[in-house]
């Protein structure tokens, strides 16, 4: 089958994506010696910042081989037609267009997850088990994997279904009802994540009474933030590694602990950290990045919508007979610079409300604790206390360590 124009720009794409992905990288990974700054000095002594960076560096070589990997077999797939022969297994099984696409993405989705998977396997049981960070057993492992790849089919399966429903009752306005349903989806999801989502994978409790607790509930009067739902998660169940979060809104708020965070840290200090997590919730973040995330949801949706009817977008991936599906396909693959820019302004914004957080933390709590705590989930973690500015800016969504501990030693 001969190939189209765009066929030859997806190619540019990826490969442009990814030559500029593996210069950040390398950027990234020259900074993996550099000195310590002041502020960090006592984070690391020098044996465990060897660690950290033969760390550092064993995950940046694993990085250049999986996405390697990943982009010649992506190659491979397009000019090899295997979009086409995917798609003519599936008209063999069903010529009605939502069963067709469902089996068409499932195909795609199952054959991806098991090249993934000795990946994922290797990075679970040999690097992080190497660095001791990992306590995933293999039955968990796999477990995870079934678990994910089922929650997958009925949401993405369900999204895609009412997608189609749309596109078949109203045309090129599909996209507005689309928007609507996926609107709908997310606020779902933001309000009910903990409550229905993470008990698949993790066992939560509430907090148990005790110092711990009425220093939480103490400061969260003082801020008037209204807190019923402190739930311990059991981290330790995969890995050493800790963290807390905040979840929904209004009655549906709820904190959530690591038990690995209450572990390694002091109780001032875990006041410290939920007083940051409290402050996404009162500087309006938790709004801003749903409205953020509704409206880039909505210009992708109207853009889609511009070009689903093209047969040519189906022709790019190779497939010859057009259809909804391979034009979803071939419309993610180019529409995926576009998505790189809405990512950056995204991981600008988040960046930006982790100092915002901290300094509400800083303003109604203290300083020090939070400093304190930040230097050790790092230590923890072995982060890259180094990063390159350019890496940061395209791919983190919190500042660098030292620059939050300068923003709340200022």
């Amino acid at each position: 089958m001969e190939k189209n124009v765009l066929f030859y720009i997806i190619l540019a794409i990826l490969v442009v994506q990814y030559l500029a992905h593996q210069y950040l990288e390398h950027l990234n990974a020259k900074r993996f010696k550099s000195a310590l700054p002041p502020e960090l000095a006592d984070v690391f002594d020098e044996q465990e910042y060897q660690k950290s960076q033969q760390y550092k560096k064993i995950n940046y070589k694993f990085g250049v081989i999986s996405d390697g990997f990943s982009l010649i077999l992506t190659i491979c797939f397009l000019a090899l037609g295997g979009f086409e022969w995917v798609d003519q297994l599936t008209r063999s099984i069903t010529e009605k267009p939502i069963p067709m696409a469902l089996i068409f993405f499932g195909i795609v989705m199952l054959g991806s997850a098991i090249l993934g998977l000795p990946f994922s396997y290797y990075r679970t049981f040999v690097i992080e088990e190497e660095y001791g960070f990992n306590k995933t057993t293999k039955s968990t492992f796999f477990t995870d994997k079934i678990k994910g790849s089922i929650l997958t089919v009925v949401l993405g399966g369900g999204i895609l279904t009412l997608f189609m429903l749309f596109y078949q009752s109203t045309g090129q306005y599909f996209w507005i009802y689309a928007w609507i349903a996926v609107g709908i989806f997310i606020l779902f999801i933001n309000l009910f994540y903990s409550r229905l989502i993470v008990p698949i994978f993790n066992k939560q409790t509430p907090l148990e009474d005790g110092s711990l607790k009425s220093s939480i509930e103490n400061y969260a009067q003082k801020v008037g933030f209204e807190l019923q739902n402190i739930f311990v998660i059991d981290g330790s169940k995969r890995s050493t590694k800790a963290n807390a979060y905040f979840s929904g809104f209004g009655k549906e708020k709820r904190i959530t602990l690591f038990d690995t965070l209450i572990n390694d840290l002091s109780e001032d200090e875990i006041v410290a950290v939920l007083a940051h997590e409290v402050g996404h919730y009162k500087r309006n973040h938790i709004i801003v990045n749903l409205v953020v995330s509704l409206l880039t949801t909505g210009l992708t949706l109207f853009v889609l919508s511009l070009f689903i009817n093209h047969p040519e977008i189906s022709l790019a991936i190779g497939v010859s007979t057009p259809s909804f599906h391979a034009a979803l396909v071939g419309f993610a693959l180019l529409y995926s610079p576009i998505s790189e820019v809405t990512g950056l302004i995204m991981n600008y914004l988040s960046r930006k409300f982790e100092f915002q957080a901290d300094d509400f933390a800083k303003n109604t709590f203290a300083a020090t604790p939070l400093v304190s705590s930040l230097k050790k989930l790092s230590k923890k973690s072995l982060s890259n206390l180094t990063p390159h500015p350019a890496y940061v800016f395209v791919h983190y969504s919190h500042p660098p360590l030292v620059e939050r501990i300068r923003n709340l030693k200022a």
